[in-house]
């Protein structure tokens, strides 16, 4: 894998569910643009070669919480930078920038990925 994504990639996030972190989820059950405000860059896993089952299973192994998803275009189309940042335990682990210059999303980038996103479980 490169730091080259297609614009159809999944891109898997563990979110707190709300009766822990309530404020990540709105009163009709789709999360919050809050579960995507992260100075340090929002982590990912992206999907790779893995089929969506697979990349799904594995985030729910290693995560507690609801596993959700976006897809690369989600993030493309409002500017936002995906970055391919492995780590040694994760091959798979990938960061969402607001932009070169900006590692938090703005409230716009936030709110149009919460829209975005589908919760897997």
């Amino acid at each position: 894998m490169d730091n080259t994504f297609p614009a159809e990639e999944k891109l898997f996030r563990a979110v707190y569910p709300p009766e822990v972190v309530e404020m990540f989820w709105r009163f009709d059950g789709k999360v919050s643009s809050a579960a995507f405000a992260d100075p340090r860059g929002l982590s990912v896993d992206r999907e790779g070669e893995r089929s969506f089952r697979q990349a799904a299973a594995s985030m729910k192994e290693r995560f507690d919480g609801r596993i959700l998803f976006l897809r690369v275009k989600n993030c493309t189309e409002i500017g936002a930078l995906v970055r391919y940042l492995p780590s040694p335990d994760n091959p798979y682990h990938s960061e969402i920038h607001g932009s070169e210059s900006a590692v938090l999303l703005s409230k716009v980038q936030r709110r149009h990925l919460a829209d975005k996103a589908v919760i897997v479980s």
